[in-house]
C-alpha cells in the first residue's frame, strides 16, 4: 500500500537522474551567466585600477563576453537537447578553461603563467560544444 506522499505516476531512477543533470546544467548556465555579468562590470569599472594595459583590459572583456554567450548556449543545450550531455559538458569545460584562464592571466600573469596553454584548449572545447550540440 502506498502512502499519500507517493507519486501517482512512478518515475524511474534514470528519469530522475536525467532531470537532475538537466537542472544541473541549467543552474550552471545561470551561475556562469551571472558571473559573466559581474566579471564584465568589474572589467569595465574596477580593473582599470589594477591593470593599465589596454590590451589586457580588452582580453578580460573578451573572456566575459565569451562566458556570457556560452552561458546562454549552455541554457539552450539544457532545454533544447537535455540528453546531449556532451555538448553541455564541453560548454562548461570550455567556459571554465577559456574565460577562467584569461581572467587569471590578466589579474596575475606571473603567478598564472602556466595557464597560457589552457586558453586555446578552452576555445577548442567551446567549438566542440557547438559541434556536439548539432548532433
Amino acid at each position: 500500500m502506498t502512502d499519500e506522499s507517493s507519486p501517482l505516476i512512478p518515475t524511474s531512477s534514470s528519469q530522475t537522474s536525467s532531470r537532475a543533470k538537466r537542472n544541473m546544467y541549467w543552474t550552471l548556465g545561470c551561475i556562469y551567466g551571472a558571473t559573466a555579468v559581474g566579471f564584465g562590470a568589474f572589467g569595465t569599472h574596477g580593473l582599470k585600477k589594477i591593470v593599465t594595459d589596454p590590451a589586457k583590459i580588452a582580453s578580460f572583456a573578451t573572456g566575459a563576453h565569451y562566458q556570457l554567450i556560452h552561458s546562454v548556449a549552455l541554457l539552450v543545450a539544457a532545454r533544447a537537447a537535455p540528453e546531449n550531455t556532451l555538448a553541455a559538458n564541453l560548454f562548461t569545460a570550455g567556459m571554465t578553461m577559456f574565460s577562467g584562464s584569461i581572467y587569471a592571466l590578466v589579474l596575475d600573469p606571473a603567478r598564472f603563467r602556466f595557464l597560457g596553454p589552457v586558453t586555446p584548449l578552452g576555445g577548442l572545447c567551446l567549438i566542440a560544444g557547438w559541434t556536439a550540440l548539432a548532433f
